[in-house]
Order: structure tokens, then sequence, then C-alpha cells
């Protein structure tokens, strides 16, 4: 599948994950970072060994955060919302009811059962 390698990486990951992708990217990739969830919760985080690659590929790096455009989001309403309405953007909600079905629906987001945003829904009312 990436016999040519990666063009474009978008970053929610990290450590060991985000080194083999380095390793994997082509020259004058790109990589918009998100969020490095393998580091969220770790007492001592790892560091990236394969950061030279963005010299030798002259990778493009860049972080993004969604805060930074709060002061925008009316006008994304304004601008997506009509599009919305008419279906010409859709989405797709995987929803599990009760809370029975949690841990089921949070292995099905690991092990790529679930499409779209995965919700459980506790209660109804």
């Amino acid at each position: 599948v990436l016999s040519q390698g990666i063009d474009i990486y978008f970053e929610n990951v990290g450590g060991k994950t985000l080194d083999a992708v380095l390793l994997n990217m082509r020259k004058h990739g790109r990589i918009a970072v998100c969020g490095m969830v393998s580091q969220y919760n770790v007492k001592q985080r790892e560091g990236v060994k394969n950061l030279m690659c963005l010299v030798y590929k002259s990778i493009r790096m860049e972080g993004f955060n969604s805060a930074d455009y709060f002061s925008d989001y009316s006008k994304f309403l304004d601008t997506v919302l009509p599009f919305i309405r008419q279906g010409k953007i859709t989405y797709v909600e995987d929803i599990a009811e009760g809370l029975e079905k949690g841990p089921a629906a949070l292995v099905g987001l690991s092990s790529g059962r679930n499409v779209g945003k995965q919700l459980v829904v506790v209660a109804k009312d």
C-alpha cells in the first residue's frame, strides 16, 4: 500500500507511530499534527528519533489547535449548515444503545469495527 511512501499524514498518535511514519514519508511530504494520544497520560514522554527525516526529505510538519479557530466558528456554521440541511454534506454515527454496550464500542474504536463517530447512548431521557 505504501510502496511509494506517504504524501500526507494526519498525526494524532505520536511516539513510535510518528517515528515509523517519518521513515516512510515521501520527499516534500506534509504532516498535520493535531494530537499525540500516546503521550497524554504517560509519566515519561517518548522522544521522536527520526526527526532528521524532516530535513532529509524536506517534510513540512505543522501543529494545529482548534482553539486558534474559535473566532471563526459562527462563520463556519453559516457556511456549512446549509450544505448539511441540503444533504450535500453527510455524517455517519455509530450508535451503541445502553451503558452495557460501552466496552464493546470502545474496543470497536481500536479494532476498526465502527464507522464514523462512535456514540454510546446511556439513556434517552
